[in-house]
């Protein structure tokens, strides 16, 4: 009994093995008739989704290109280390003269932050810098005060046409005391050297010829343009006060007549009325006998001007201006022929406090910043009036985009 209880389990142990193999020879079988088609169709499941994703891998590449060559590309910029780059603050750099600072200022390497009421600048005039890491543009009117960290302050901001800055005299009088004063508080708080952009206007209507900047002027301080002679007098005032009081470190440059491409259309100044008659075959208006006399700079030597200001240490006021000097008679002519216009000249009474003569000396420039503009007066204007061609085409809607990237400038 003891030899039969003990076989027992040998037995079941046998059994159960030959179940399991017996199991096992079933699966096999069915795994060889049956598991063949399973595979297969698997197999084509799993080809056909990877064909679809390599047509839909093509599509993403075909859709990245697209995109690569519709991204936005900005105009070369140098790159400059940390201890050379600086941040640098344009009040009004989307006018005329601002929007060719922070182009220079831009390709040069900077951090650039652009301040602007848009009154009489326009995003356009630096809309090919926005998205740019070195760029930024903030909507702000400089009579309110500003909070920010910068290295220098280029400090534009103020209506300079007769029209724009007569058309609300109190706001230009505070643009040129507040905004400046709280433009100096930035730069004593922040320790930033300040540049302020003045203006021959400061002179007036001058007896002394050509203006040097020991000059004191000859302005009526009641009449229609007063609001900015004036207001551009006490900001000048203003700046020499914070650098004895509080030792701010300021720059004044005094700018003559300029022009250039993005002058704004209708800015009532010389060169933008006679450019714009003349390519309408529109009478050619001057104001008066047309003797008085003016000195025009093309938009990029004023830049390079107020650069080498900058960086300078030359701290008292510096004429920045063309003394090639032109009667206006010759100026009009001069535009007439180079638009090959058949308009006809017309005379009008002299505005009010509208200077006799401007002309700079800019001995001054030329032995402490070795600064003079380079850029002849008939090169410049062909590139101007290309410009105000452009801009006409457009309202006409015959043009897209007038953009002039600054190499064609």
């Amino acid at each position: 009994m003891r030899i039969c209880r003990r076989m027992w389990p040998r037995s079941v142990k046998i059994i159960l093995i030959i179940a399991v193999l017996a199991i096992i020879a079933v699966v096999a079988k069915h795994e060889l008739t049956v598991e063949p088609l399973v595979n297969n169709s698997v197999i084509s499941t799993i080809l056909s989704r990877l064909n679809l994703l390599e047509t839909e891998n093509e599509q993403l590449k075909e859709s990245l290109s697209t995109l690569e060559n519709t991204k936005k590309k900005y105009l070369d910029t140098k790159f400059l280390t940390e201890n050379d780059r600086k941040r640098i603050l344009v009040t009004g750099g989307a006018g005329f003269v601002g929007s060719h600072l922070v182009d220079k200022l831009m390709m040069m390497g900077h951090e650039v932050t652009v301040v602007d009421n848009f009154f009489t600048g326009r995003k356009r005039n630096v809309e090919h810098w926005i998205g740019h890491e070195n760029f930024e543009l903030i909507h702000h009117d400089v009579i309110s005060p500003l909070f920010i960290e910068v290295d220098q302050i280029y400090h534009l901001a103020c209506p300079a046409s007769p029209p724009h800055y007569m058309y609300n005299p109190v706001k230009t009088i505070k643009t040129s005391s507040m905004g400046t004063m709280n433009m100096l508080g930035l730069a004593k708080r922040v320790r930033a050297t300040m540049l302020l952009a003045s203006t021959s206007e400061i002179y007036g209507d001058p007896e002394e010829h050509p203006q040097k900047e020991t000059y004191w002027g000859h302005v009526n301080p009641i009449g229609p343009r007063a609001c900015y002679d004036e207001g551009k007098r006490v900001a000048e005032t203003m700046c020499y006060a914070y650098a004895s009081q509080d030792k701010v470190d300021v720059r004044v440059a005094r700018i003559f007549n300029t022009f250039g491409p993005r002058m704004h259309m209708q800015d009532g100044r010389v060169v933008s009325n006679f450019i714009l008659q003349s390519l309408q075959n529109e009478p050619i208006t001057i104001y008066g006998n047309g003797e008085q006399t003016r000195s025009f700079q093309y938009v990029t030597d004023l830049v390079n001007g107020l650069i080498a200001l900058m960086n300078s240490k030359v701290n008292t006021p510096v004429n920045l201006g063309n003394p090639e000097e032109h009667t206006i008679s010759e100026f009009a002519t001069l535009i007439r022929n180079l638009t090959k216009s058949k308009s006809e000249i017309v005379h009008k009474a002299t505005p009010t406090d509208d200077p006799r003569k401007r002309k700079p000396d800019i001995t001054k420039a030329k032995t402490s910043l070795d600064w003079e503009p380079v850029v002849e007066l008939e090169t410049g204007l062909k590139k101007t009036i290309a410009y105000f061609k452009a801009e006409l085409e457009q309202e006409s809607g015959n043009q897209r985009n007038v953009f002039l990237p600054p190499q064609e400038l």
